[in-house]
């Protein structure tokens, strides 16, 4: 038995996943490599080389990495799960005129928990994932999320939906190293091809990054149903037709197929009439937003007025804002006005590198 407990690690044959077992095993605990098949590359119907996770290349780049280590590994089919979650909220959330975050809602509703399931299972005591981020326990014995050290892999902004139970069970080792120091871990570890091994951005069930496309394939006769609707301005004025709502953003500019003479941005999508609002560059930027479904993460509750840089996408460097609740949401005022505030994208609250907790936007406020 070890003196370091039994972890379940998520391997998906990634260096990340990779070095975090190899470097867990060489530390002492006992490991145990699982990978997660949650979707069918085959089944997106695209052509192109076969990239991301859920391929068989991954999965035996995982297993050889366990054999070749001496610990077991499994393969954990939750394809069902994700897909009646996930896939079934990215696109209700697009056909509400929303932007989802599915990794958000993958890593928060789905992954997580389905290692905790098997993890206690196996009797093992932690679970791990490769993931750029820390966790800490607070003074207040809440734990919490701390940035990553390597700011330009940070992934704390995607794991703000996890809760006490899942944090308290977690151990995430990378969140201490910068990306160029796992890359020479792989190849000292002698896995020098693992150590150039491209990365994947890709969404893994729309690995052509045609969102689209994707809702097309998967939406009946949705072409038809959301074609004809209209552009207008800001004031209601229609400017002309579009391909329909769905397949809009806010802040989208390039792509909108409408000529006007002067630079235009998506600046509201109303899927109740099938319109999308065109306005400027100013019409994007918004003081306050309301978000819903907060998980809290440092604290078990904000006084008003706490202080917070708040993100409102993945690659945003945050803004400073005051939040205050209402009812079980958030409030956050912005020092300054942001641009392009998404409703179904995630808020996540920072205080210094730490994560208070996060939310889904429900809207902006001028």
């Amino acid at each position: 038995m070890s003196k370091k407990g039994k972890v379940l690690v998520a391997m998906s044959g990634g260096i990340d996943s990779t070095v975090t077992a190899l470097m867990l095993h060489n530390e002492g605990y006992q490991v145990i490599g699982i990978t997660m098949k949650t979707w069918d590359y085959s089944s997106t119907n695209t052509t192109g080389k076969e990239t991301g996770c859920c391929n068989i290349d991954s999965f035996n780049d995982a297993r050889m990495a366990a054999v070749n280590n001496g610990f077991p590994h499994y393969i954990l089919d939750i394809r069902e799960e994700f897909g009646n979650h996930v896939i079934n909220n990215f696109v209700e959330e697009y056909m509400a005129g929303r932007t989802p975050n599915p990794c958000v809602m993958c890593n928060t509703h789905i992954k997580w928990r389905a290692l905790l399931k098997r993890a206690n299972a196996l009797d093992c005591e932690f679970i791990a994932t490769g993931h750029y981020a820390q966790i800490h326990q607070h003074t207040n014995n809440r734990f919490f999320l701390r940035k990553g050290l390597d700011e330009t892999k940070d992934q704390s902004y995607v794991l703000w939906g996890l809760d006490q139970e899942l944090m308290s069970r977690t151990i995430m080792p990378l969140g201490k190293y910068r990306k160029s120091e796992i890359r020479q871990m792989a190849f000292d570890m002698g896995y020098p091809e693992l150590s150039k091994k491209a990365e994947s951005y890709e969404i893994c069930f729309v690995p052509d990054n045609d969102y689209r496309g994707f809702l097309k394939r998967n939406v009946a006769n949705l072409e038809e149903t959301v074609a004809n609707g209209w552009f207008t301005d800001t004031k209601g004025k229609r400017l002309g037709k579009h391909k329909g709502y769905p397949f809009y953003t806010v802040g989208q500019r390039k792509g909108l197929e409408i000529a006007l003479g002067k630079p235009a941005y998506v600046a509201a999508i109303h899927p109740d009439t099938n319109t999308v609002v065109l306005g400027n560059e100013t019409d994007l930027e918004k003081s306050t937003m309301l978000v819903k479904g907060i998980n809290l993460q440092k604290y078990d509750s904000i006084p008003d007025g706490l202080e917070s840089v708040t993100k409102i996408r993945y690659k945003d460097k945050g803004a400073l804002s005051r939040l205050s609740m209402e009812d079980n949401n958030i409030k956050v005022q912005f020092y300054e006005p942001v641009k392009s505030i998404a409703p179904g994208q995630s808020a996540v609250f920072y205080e210094d590198d730490d994560v208070i907790g996060g939310g889904i936007i429900q809207y902006g406020i001028i």
